[in-house]
């Protein structure tokens, strides 16, 4: 059962309740608009904006999806992941170059880049649009979606810092971009980024490092479903190794059982109750 959160349309600070409720607006990318737009204005919500485009192939994507909710306080926009096989084969696909990064800083796996440039300039007029009451800004996704979100954040800050996203939370996010942009983004939005990974979730281990780098800060969710704020040094090739134990029967499907939203929420769920 889903654990009652109050959501805080005002506060910035990092909080598990907020990481919580984040990863609820990052699954709800998955449904459908009317579900997208009633949810939110449950969540006290009263514009809700959709953006999608359709790529023809032989793009990867079908589309890339997202939606914008925003109240007098609070803007969000979540990032529609994808099926965990369908990543796992473009991901293991290295015959594609990456592309220069958010003001020419790094580089960013092209799939993602092509992704995002897809809705962004939706995105960004849909946030000036609806940010005239100097609203705090969040940025979230799941999967793809993680990856996209994390860019959007990127290109925020470098482009114009003046709309640096006030918080970016990704769940199961890939290797998004090289050292050279992990390195500014870090910088530019400590304390503000957290990428959640669970225990053996495959898709945050792709694509390969080198050349491609995760950002901070990672909040790694152990074998027993506990948060931490860092993959434990000592000890972390054990809990590795009891989450594959956890299902003796198919201990090879545990990368991909790791990576379901529902996974996440069921963690996150744990540490709140």
């Amino acid at each position: 059962m889903a654990v009652p959160v109050k959501i805080d349309h005002r506060s910035t600070d990092y909080s598990l309740k907020r990481a919580y409720w984040l990863a609820l607006a990052s699954d709800l990318a998955y449904k459908d608009e009317a579900t997208i737009e009633a949810q939110s204005r449950q969540w006290g919500f009263d514009s809700v904006r959709h953006h999608q485009t359709r790529f023809t192939p032989p793009f990867p994507l079908q589309d890339t999806q997202a939606y914008t909710m925003a109240s007098d306080d609070m803007i969000v926009t979540a990032f529609r992941g994808t099926e965990p096989q369908q990543i796992k084969d473009w991901l293991s696909d290295a015959t594609t170059p990456p592309r220069t990064g958010p003001a020419d800083t790094g580089y960013v796996h092209d799939g993602f880049g092509e992704a995002l440039e897809s809705i962004w300039p939706d995105v960004k007029n849909t946030h000036a649009e609806l940010r005239t009451n100097g609203q705090t800004v969040w940025l979230t996704g799941h999967s793809l979606g993680g990856a996209l979100a994390m860019l959007a954040g990127a290109r925020m800050y470098l482009e114009d810092p003046r709309l640096a996203a006030d918080g970016v939370y990704t769940y199961g996010q890939p290797r998004t971009c090289d050292t050279i942009l992990a390195k500014a983004y870090n910088k530019g939005l400590k304390g503000r980024m957290y990428r959640f990974v669970n225990n053996n979730d495959i898709v945050p281990q792709m694509p390969p490092a080198p050349p491609y780098s995760h950002v901070d800060a990672l909040r790694y969710i152990d074998s027993h479903g506990k948060v931490r704020e860092a993959m434990p040094l000592i000890g972390g090739l054990t809990d590795h190794a009891a989450g594959l134990l956890a299902d003796p029967l198919a201990p090879a499907s545990d990368g991909v059982r790791d990576h379901f939203m529902h996974s996440y929420l069921t963690a996150l769920e744990k540490n709140l109750s």
